[in-house]
């Protein structure tokens, strides 16, 4: 699991739609009471995976640790 890598949600760009809480079945996400997916557990999510920013309807979800992002 990543200790320097994580998921990041744009906010304005997100549409609530809980895929990526769907998707992710390691707890990375839990929704906000608005539909909103929060990252509660940054250090579960497996490094590289970027399964969740792939089925992101609204291509809101970058990584913190990726050399584009630093």
């Amino acid at each position: 699991m990543a200790k320097t890598w994580y998921p990041i949600i744009d906010r304005d760009r997100c549409i609530a739609c809980g895929t990526c809480i769907a998707f992710c079945k390691h707890g990375v996400y839990e929704e906000d009471g608005n539909g909103q997916p929060l990252v509660v557990a940054p250090e579960n999510c497996v490094e590289f995976c970027r399964g969740c920013a792939k089925i992101c309807p609204a291509e809101a979800i970058s990584y913190f640790g990726d050399d584009e992002n630093n």
